[in-house]
């Protein structure tokens, strides 16, 4: 099976983008299907594209084209807002299922947003609640009758460490807690079963590995056996068993579209829709073969080339997602020498290079021309350079 789908998407000429793991590239396909929603359906149609064009129905749709990519079953998963909110959802409707216990646990290298989150939802409740982070490698041992909820982000987004799903919400499950996996590294970056393992939830956003465009609308996935007995804590209007029957009072929808909660963002459910064709007959096993060894080869050249940099991402693959940081003091700067040179990749404070290894428009002539620039940046002190020491508000 051929991997590589470079041709569907647009790329500069003679770029290398190894970022896809912060924000994917356009696929080709994605602007003449926005421009037909703008002016064929928003402009002929107005209001009635509700109707006639199945704009309320985006949610449900393409929530089963993401569905397959971290195996749930259909009808599982819903979209809309941002991952935030995902966050928010699904940690306040674990800590209601679970009344008699206040632990929420989580490791010290989770993104930053799924940590405030659950600390503004503790204040707000003002129950007691605690959240306890521990490192990576002590989170099983932390698991306990204490805990009420396990959030996890699968795949660490500085280093690409990745949990072992199924083994820690097995363990969560027996001392009773409930499961909360953030997929943002993850989903169309490496096999997920989320129904195999039996997590209660599972959420994450669409921007990275799925192509989805800047801001593109999150997902969510509750257990079936769970969907028809969760309260949302943020009770929206199109999460209403009957939202034009405008009820003064809240009544859930039946199943996960109960945390649907505002209007859906139909122009960039539009683009993500249209992008997930791309994975048309991709087969998640083969794709995450070609990342293996895709990294591998990114990894053996850059250590071959480039003494000054130390890998940060396990060195084992089964424990990689697919992402391969370095740690370097003068990290930033040299990242901008490496995309003023076009090889794209980014930073995280305070000293990691991420490369994202994405096989749909990755090859090896790439990374070995990746692993070339980067070997001359660091040869030549190429970050060693004012303009490239100058911090921008995105890293």
């Amino acid at each position: 099976m051929e991997i590589c789908r470079k041709h569907l998407f647009e790329l500069p000429d003679g770029l290398i983008y190894m970022d896809g793991n912060s924000l994917g590239p356009l696929p080709r396909a994605v602007p003449e299907a926005v421009a037909h929603v703008v002016r064929g359906e928003w402009g002929a149609h107005l209001i009635g594209g509700w109707n006639a064009d199945g704009w309320m129905d985006q949610p449900r749709h393409v929530g089963d084209l993401i569905a397959p990519l971290i195996g749930a079953p259909a009808g599982s998963v819903t979209m809309g807002d941002t991952l935030s909110i995902k966050v928010h959802q699904a940690l306040s409707a674990a800590l209601e299922m679970r009344p008699d216990r206040r632990l929420i646990l989580s490791d010290e290298g989770n993104f930053p947003t799924d940590l405030y989150m659950a600390q503004g939802l503790i204040r707000q409740l003002g129950k007691g609640h605690e959240l306890r982070l521990v490192p990576p490698d002590a989170v099983e041992a932390a698991i306990d009758e204490t805990v009420a909820a396990v959030m996890l982000t699968q795949v660490d987004y500085r280093t690409g460490r990745m949990h072992d799903m199924a083994r820690l919400t097995r363990a969560a499950q027996a001392a009773g807690a409930v499961t909360i996996w953030d997929l943002a590294h993850s989903a169309g970056a490496v096999p997920v079963d989320v129904a195999g393992c039996g997590a209660e939830f599972a959420i994450g956003c669409t921007y990275k590995y799925l192509n989805g465009g800047p801001g593109a609308p999150a997902f969510i996935h509750v257990r079936p056996d769970l969907a028809d007995t969760i309260r949302p804590a943020l009770a929206g209007w199109l999460g209403h068993a009957a939202p034009f029957d405008f009820d003064p009072a809240y009544r859930p929808a039946p199943g996960v579209a109960r945390m649907r909660v505002g209007t859906p963002p139909v122009l960039q459910m539009t683009a993500l829709q249209v992008a997930m064709a791309v994975w048309d007959g991709v087969e998640m096993g083969a794709l995450r073969d070609r990342s293996v060894a895709l990294s591998e080869r990114f990894i053996a050249g850059v250590e071959a080339t480039c003494p000054g940099l130390t890998l940060a991402s396990p060195r084992e693959a089964a424990q990689r997602g697919s992402q391969v940081s370095f740690r370097f003091e003068h990290g930033y700067a040299a990242m901008q020498a490496l995309i003023a040179r076009g090889v794209v990749g980014d930073f995280r404070a305070p000293d990691i290079m991420r490369f994202g290894i994405t096989p749909l428009y990755l090859d090896e002539s790439d990374v070995d021309r990746a692993i070339a620039v980067l070997a001359d940046v660091m040869e030549r002190r190429l970050w060693d350079d004012p303009v490239h020491r100058r911090r921008q508000a995105v890293t």
